[in-house]
Order: C-alpha cells, then sequence, then structure tokens
C-alpha cells in the first residue's frame, strides 16, 4: 500500500512539473534580425538535444556509477523504477572497470519528455578510482532526436560531490546534427553540468540541474557562431525544455542574448 502511494505521489508531482513546462518565454534581444532568429533556433534545438543526452547519461550513471559486481546480469532489474520507453531494449557487456551499455530504441517511441528517439546510443562506462569519477563515453547508431540524426562523441566525467558540495559532470562533446532537409551543424565544446537539486532522493521529477560552458556552432555552409553561457542554464528533468538562463550567441562579428526565460 506504501509502495502504491507513493506511486501516485511522484506521478501527481511529475504531472505539476510536466504541465509547467514550456517555452513562451524565450526572448531574443531587441538587437536580434532573421539571421540571430536562425541561429536562435538552432542553438535551442542544439540545447534541447543535448540535454535529453545528458539525462540519458544520468540515468547510467545512478544504475552503473557505483559498483561493477553489485549489479545484476538483467538489465531490467538495473533500471526497475525508472521512467523509461517500453520499446527501448538496454543491454550490457562487463569487461575489468567498465561497463559496455547499448541503449537500442528500435524503430522509436516517445520517451519521458515526449521526445522521439530511434536507434541506439552506446555508452562505455570506466571508473577513475583515482580521482573518484566515472566517466562515459557515447557514440550513435543511427540515432534520431525526433526528426534529427545525431553523429559524433560526447566525453562525460561525473563526480559525486564538487566544490559546492553538488554532484557534477562535465561534458564534451563533438556531435553533428544533421536536419531532415540535409542542413547540419557540427557542435564542439564543453559544458559543466551541476546537480543542485533532487539529487537526494528517488524522486525523477523535481530534479534541477544548472549548466555552463561554451561550445562553437559550424553551419553546412561554413558559417561559425559561438554559444557562450552567461547565466547558468536551469534543466528540470520533468520539463521538456530548459527553462531559464541566458546564451550570448556571437555570429559574423554580431552578439544576440537569448534568454529562456524565468524559470516558471
Amino acid at each position: 500500500m506504501k509502495t502504491i502511494i507513493k506511486s501516485i505521489m511522484i506521478l501527481i508531482v511529475t504531472s505539476l512539473f510536466l504541465t509547467s513546462c514550456n517555452q513562451d518565454d524565450l526572448k531574443l534581444d531587441n538587437e536580434a534580425n532573421a539571421l540571430d532568429i536562425e541561429s536562435a533556433e538552432k542553438q535551442v534545438e542544439i540545447d534541447n538535444i543535448s540535454e535529453e543526452l545528458n539525462d540519458i547519461g544520468e540515468d547510467i550513471f545512478l544504475v552503473y556509477g557505483s559498483s561493477v559486481a553489485s549489479k545484476s546480469s538483467d538489465t531490467k532489474k538495473d533500471f526497475e523504477g525508472m521512467p523509461i520507453p517500453e520499446c527501448l531494449t538496454i543491454t550490457k557487456i562487463i569487461s575489468n572497470n567498465s561497463i559496455h551499455v547499448t541503449f537500442d530504441y528500435g524503430e522509436g517511441c516517445v520517451n519521458r519528455n515526449d521526445n522521439f528517439l530511434k536507434g541506439k546510443i552506446m555508452m562505455t562506462v570506466g571508473f577513475d578510482f583515482a580521482d573518484k569519477a566515472v566517466t562515459t563515453d557515447y557514440t550513435f547508431d543511427n540515432f534520431y532526436f525526433n526528426t534529427k540524426k545525431v553523429e559524433g562523441e560526447i566525453h562525460k566525467t561525473r563526480i559525486r560531490k564538487n566544490e559546492n558540495g553538488f554532484p557534477q559532470a562535465i561534458i564534451i562533446k563533438d556531435i553533428k546534427i544533421i536536419w531532415e532537409d540535409e542542413a547540419f551543424v557540427t557542435v564542439k565544446g564543453e559544458r559543466k553540468r551541476e546537480w543542485i537539486e533532487g539529487f537526494d532522493n528517488k524522486i525523477w521529477g523535481d530534479n534541477v540541474f544548472s549548466i555552463t560552458g561554451t561550445w562553437t556552432i559550424t553551419q553546412k555552409d561554413g558559417t561559425v557562431n559561438t554559444a557562450t553561457v552567461i547565466e547558468p542554464l536551469i534543466r528540470i528533468s520533468a520539463c521538456r525544455f530548459i527553462v531559464s538562463g541566458v546564451v550570448e550567441i556571437n555570429k559574423n562579428d554580431r552578439v544576440c542574448s537569448l534568454n529562456y526565460g524565468s524559470g516558471e
């Protein structure tokens, strides 16, 4: 009975989060022109994809980040109680101080944040005992986020506690995002992602992350943008979109600010 009540409470909390998350507050500064708007739209999509992949990485860390030996051979038991989509097949291979995990979404399905995922993400989880860190390397096999294909590599180093007392990940990415019309961008850079709320319980919906960093975005025609977080981006796991923060975009010596809102 207690388990049922707890599940209902978690569902109610998650529903409240989901209904309060939107992109209505997304704004560009007054200096923006058509080119800036196009860059901003791409930046929003890049951020959405990045954060979805980061959430997957957090799931992997929570399951495999402590000990290889303590995990069963049944991946369903490993992820029991976590909000994973029905189409997802998870396989793992344990070798020495690493675990090789494949998330296979097959022909695709909608995940907990209403994004359609298809294809495979391959992750290698390693343990750096000297630095008390867990590393995760991502690669992709015909993987799609909604209608956009994702290629490339991501390296993530996760520690349990930083100088502020929060779990933290440093994420180095070199990825390519391809749209349906064959337009694409390559994204290279680094993000710091602090888990500032919800890390001390097992309620997925109240997890809050603070993200900073700088990265370059190169478009198909060779145009290069630089994006820098000037006010930390705030991500709530139960929200489909980033809820607040400011990114400064530098393109062809023009600078505009992309404001994600006030967090409501």
